[in-house]
């Protein structure tokens, strides 16, 4: 029989050496540290990171108050603001879990992630109240309501018992929090959208967006006091972690209600903005924005963009703006961004075609993350280092989600074999470095944001005039991809391209719907598949 080890004999766990981590604890340690740095800027509105620890408190106090504790949901459908970010800390305080919801969303969509989350409350800002209404109306039962009454929101009506403040009213500032017993315990739930079936909630805990956040800043050589711009949106993987990694490093938040190219270099001039996230399409925004808006921007600006591959255009055009572009990727079961294209300094001696081509690539584990790999999904076999044999990523690590709620199939199926399987087809280079090559279960990326191609068929498939319908990724060089539809026609049926997309506009949230239509007999394969691959490469062909 193994004696026990020495080392596990009366050196137990206790309060002075160990404490769960949770990235609420960057919150009280900058406030502290420096209390009067300025934390947010909202319009006019200056935020210290005293007064947003104050509120944060506050929130948790009110939430408290209400009933709302461990294992709750609170959900937030709200643009890039001061209360977005106060949010990230004060529910999570409670014991609470923070289901941020997608703005892009239609009510239908929103009812179902409030229902099937089972959100205790629900804080609005008034903008979003139409689709609002409409989800709350859907619903079995009412939940509670705050409004977040923004200035700077440009209409909407107030649904609410109460606004915002006045609900903070409510709380007390020196409410007692603690760190969650089990730092596994759920900090947030997002959805994300799958290829078939409802949205899939993400369940993350408070290990991983601990360390997330510090990933975020170490991976990206971020210094202390960053003035960080908001033109990801905070609904999307919690803002990759990022409300929590500017805590930590002392920043300052620059919110940012939509993201319009003008408000984006203003802001960057304006307020020596050092650091901003988002997709291709704002990067690209930048690149065609006038020359007098670029003017006066002579400090560095770094920023990380994800989503589809960035086309070496946009690469190439931030880089002649002066701008520092890596690229990161990920998924919302990663917490956002889990891997990046890690820059080597032998880079800069490359000529521009050559350093785009490498910073093209989706690369490396983040340094957090314990595994990245791109196998063979029947063998779970690495593929050689080739550049050209084709397999799945998968990651493993810290920074992998929970699973997904209340959908054990799902989870188990992602989890198989002991990794986290992304669905998404790349290759290895010799030198360890990922590209993806294509995306399996026909997800197109848009905008930042996932399209189910099935979603859209089905859509299409209700239209009278429709036989056979699939869906398709296109190129745009403003989006990064858009959806495209294939349809064959019934016979003697009569419709244009323009009345199919008006009556998926009719049915789908906007970036949803196809920009392009295409008639015709559909390819198929001898067992009747129709042949997504063929219509791809037709598109890339024309």
């Amino acid at each position: 029989m193994q004696q026990p080890s020495p080392y596990d004999q009366h050196l137990d766990r206790n309060p002075a050496n160990y404490v769960p981590l949770t990235p609420v604890s960057f919150l009280f340690r900058t406030a502290d540290v420096y209390p009067d740095r300025i934390a947010v800027i909202h319009g006019d509105w200056r935020l210290t990171w005293r007064e947003v620890a104050e509120r944060s408190t506050r929130l948790a106090s009110a939430l408290t108050k209400r009933g709302i504790g461990r294992g709750d949901t609170v959900a937030v459908m709200a643009s890039n603001t001061p209360q977005m970010i106060e949010a990230h800390f004060g529910v999570p305080m409670t014991g609470a879990v923070l289901n941020t919801l997608n703005t892009r969303l239609d009510a239908a969509a929103i009812a179902f992630m409030l229902e099937h989350g089972e959100a205790k409350i629900l804080l609005t800002d008034r903008e979003f109240s139409s689709t609002i209404r409409e989800a709350l109306a859907k619903l079995p039962a009412p939940i509670p309501v705050i409004d977040i009454d923004d200035a700077l929101a440009p209409g909407g009506d107030l649904l609410g018992e109460m606004d915002y403040e006045a609900f903070l009213a409510t709380g007390v500032a020196d409410y007692t929090w603690s760190p969650p017993a089990d730092e596994w315990d759920a900090i947030a739930m997002s959805y994300t959208s799958g290829t078939t079936g409802n949205p899939k909630g993400v369940v993350t805990h408070h290990r991983g967006a601990y360390l997330n956040a510090v990933c975020n800043a170490t991976t990206w050589a971020m210094p202390h006091f960053p003035v960080y711009l908001w033109t990801l949106p905070m609904f999307h993987c919690n803002g990759w972690c990022f409300p929590w990694t500017i805590a930590l490093m002392a920043g300052t938040h620059v919110c940012l209600r939509r993201v319009d190219a003008k408000a984006i270099l203003d802001a960057i001039r304006d307020h020596r903005v050092t650091h901003y996230c988002g997709a291709p399409i704002v990067h690209n925004m930048l690149i065609d924005a006038p020359d007098a808006w670029k003017a006066g921007i002579g400090h560095k600006v770094s920023g990380l963009v994800a989503a589809a591959s960035p086309p070496a255009s946009m690469i190439e055009g931030m880089e002649r703006m002066g701008f520092d572009v890596t690229h990161v990727y990920g998924l919302t079961e990663v917490y956002g961004p889990a891997s990046v294209c890690a820059k080597h300094p032998e880079w800069d001696s490359l000529s521009l075609e050559a350093r785009v081509e490498k910073n093209g690539r989706q690369g490396v584990r983040y340094a957090l993350q314990e595994g990245m790999g791109v196998f063979d999904p029947d063998t779970m076999q690495p593929v050689p280092r080739d550049g050209e044999t084709m397999g799945e990523i998968f990651f493993r690590g810290n920074i992998t989600m929970k699973g997904y709620l209340k959908n054990p199939t799902a989870t188990d199926e992602a989890f198989r074999g002991g990794w986290y399987h992304t669905g998404d087809l790349a290759v290895v280079f010799p030198d360890g470095y990922v590209k993806i090559r294509d995306r399996s279960k026909d997800i197109i990326i848009s905008g930042g944001e996932n399209i189910s191609s099935i979603e859209v068929e089905d859509i299409l498939y209700r239209h009278p005039a429709v036989m056979e319908a699939a869906v398709v990724a296109k190129a745009d060089p403003r989006w990064g991809e858009t959806p495209c539809a294939f349809v064959t026609l019934r016979s003697g049926a009569v419709v244009t391209a323009d009345e199919i997309i008006e009556f998926c506009r009719e049915r789908l949230a906007r970036f949803k719907v196809p920009r392009s239509v295409v008639f015709g007999p559909l390819p198929k394969t001898s067992t009747g598949k129709i042949q997504k691959n063929v219509l791809r490469q037709s598109l890339r062909e024309g």
